[in-house]
């Protein structure tokens, strides 16, 4: 009787070999002999069907898949390299090298990501190798494409979708970001890698939360604490904006992200705001384990901007308010909160305007809060016993935010008020949000109910986000971490 011969395939160097040669000498069918591990050791399991070798590929070739130092070849020689690791927070920069090029050969560099609503977003950039086949993006060039010149983080600020009107969605923050990054020589792929840009990081948890009638998701630093308190409250829509208050729970802050309309059960869009609902979030947060007995701070963009306005002049124990491109006044529908009302600034259509791309400019339809109209809806912030960080854009087109931010200052400076930091900047556009985020220059309004134009340029708004970024995490830990003794010390 002639002895079975028992082929044991196993993931290593053997296997490699065996797929390298699968891979580039094709057949309709391939003959795959296993050991089967159920039942009767002596049965042997023959397989005739390509797909069994295309799963054993994948088995194989998974670990690898995201490994940085996993070069694809696709028989060139050429790899990337992603540093210091293809994994990284979302508001972290990598550094990419790209190897194995010849001598001055020109490549195409090539990024892309899908997001959470399936839209592809892309950037391209055309480089020249070194003498050593090498192009590293913090030293070299880009000579065209969708950015010029040195431009380390070019491929992620750059990425746009192939439509001017949307923005982009993240609002699975579970899942990290992959941006694909793709070298291009003759129209051909040489050599591809992924990065993974998490939202979630260092043990932060995330917390949905229906407690009551309050609504959002709490993220809370890995540990027992205790932490400073910060409610995100985001635009108009009034979801909540997961991703920011994700990353600043990386950096220590116990984070609420507070919905208020349009999002689970709450209303599709009120028709008036009760500061009681904010006033409940804040309480919720102070009473978490982890924050009892700890300042609050708010950070806010757009309407809720003069949400956060309201919250810090209303409400006690407000330490620290990040507003971003929002308004001095109560804007779009009237605030009550026990036996006081701030009417809504109100605004006139007629004002709108095309611009030559055809979009929707509504930057001067409001009506300007210092007008005898306007006067009632103005928010009293020099009755805010907290800090204020005024953070505008000038080309914002969603609204005047850079005079409304000066606005503010005044007010308080006439009141002999010195709490507050303005921050400027020129070209960015209204949604300035977190580090490397896709530039976003226009989009669905809700309030507007159409499509509108928000200004600004991608470079300079790319370069605003960094910035603002650092400037607000350290503006809350001055704010939110210093203790008493620290400030007398300062004085």
């Amino acid at each position: 009787m002639t002895k079975k011969k028992i082929i044991k395939i196993v993931p290593g160097e053997l296997f490699l070999k065996m797929s390298i040669y699968f891979m580039e000498f094709s057949s309709a069918f391939w003959t795959v002999i296993l050991r089967t591990l159920e039942g009767n050791s002596n049965v042997i399991c023959v397989r005739s069907h390509r797909d069994d070798m295309v799963s054993i590929l994948k088995y194989v070739f998974t670990p690898f898949a995201r490994n940085p130092l996993a070069k694809m070849h696709y028989s060139s020689g050429v790899s990337i390299r992603l540093l210091p690791s293809y994994k990284c927070s979302f508001e972290d920069p990598v550094h990419v090298i790209v190897s194995g090029l010849n001598h001055q050969q020109r490549v195409d560099l090539r990024s892309k990501i899908t997001d959470d609503s399936g839209r592809v977003f892309q950037a391209c950039a055309t480089y020249q190798a070194d003498d050593n086949g090498q192009v590293d993006l913090s030293r070299d060039p880009s000579l065209g494409g969708s950015f010029t010149g040195v431009e380390p983080m070019g491929l992620f600020w750059a990425l746009k979708a192939d439509v001017v009107s949307c923005k982009f969605a993240l609002t699975d923050v579970t899942r990290p970001a992959l941006v694909d990054i793709e070298v291009v020589s003759d129209n051909r792929v040489i050599a591809k890698v992924t990065n993974e840009r998490h939202c979630l990081t260092d043990g932060v948890r995330r917390i949905p939360v229906t407690e009551g009638r309050i609504r959002g998701t709490l993220f809370m630093p890995p540990g027992k604490g205790p932490f400073p308190g910060i409610l995100d409250t985001y635009v108009f829509r009034g979801g909540p904006f997961e991703l920011r208050a994700a990353l600043l729970a990386k950096r220590g802050f116990a984070v609420f992200a507070l919905a208020f309309q349009a999002y689970q059960d709450l209303p599709k869009r009120a028709d008036k705001f009760h500061l009681e609902y904010f006033e409940e979030g804040i309480d919720f947060l102070r009473q978490q384990p982890e924050v009892k007995d700890q300042k609050i701070g708010l950070v806010s963009i757009s309407k809720s901007g003069d949400l956060a306005l309201s919250m810090a002049t209303f409400l006690p124990g407000i330490s620290a308010t990040v507003w971003i491109n929002g308004c001095n006044a109560n804007t779009l529908v009237p605030i009550y909160y026990k036996d006081i009302c701030v009417p809504a600034l109100l605004f006139d259509v007629k004002r709108a305007k095309m611009t030559p791309l055809g979009l929707l400019d509504i930057g001067d339809v409001m009506n300007d809060p210092m007008s005898e109209e306007g006067l009632p809806s103005l928010i009293p912030i020099e009755r805010a016993s907290g800090n204020f960080m005024f953070i505008m854009s000038e080309a914002d087109r969603n609204w005047q935010s850079a005079y409304y931010a000066k606005l503010a200052c005044e007010r308080l400076k006439a009141y002999g008020k010195n709490n507050y930091e303005l921050v400027r900047y020129e070209k960015a556009g209204h949604f300035i949000e977190v580090p490397y985020m896709p530039f976003c220059l226009a989009n669905f309004h809700a309030a507007a109910n159409q499509v509108v134009y928000f200004g600004g340029e991608p470079k300079a708004h790319s370069e605003a986000q960094l910035d603002a970024w650092k400037r607000m995490v350290n503006f809350f830990k001055k704010h939110l971490t210093a203790t008493d003794d620290d400030c007398r010390s300062k004085l």
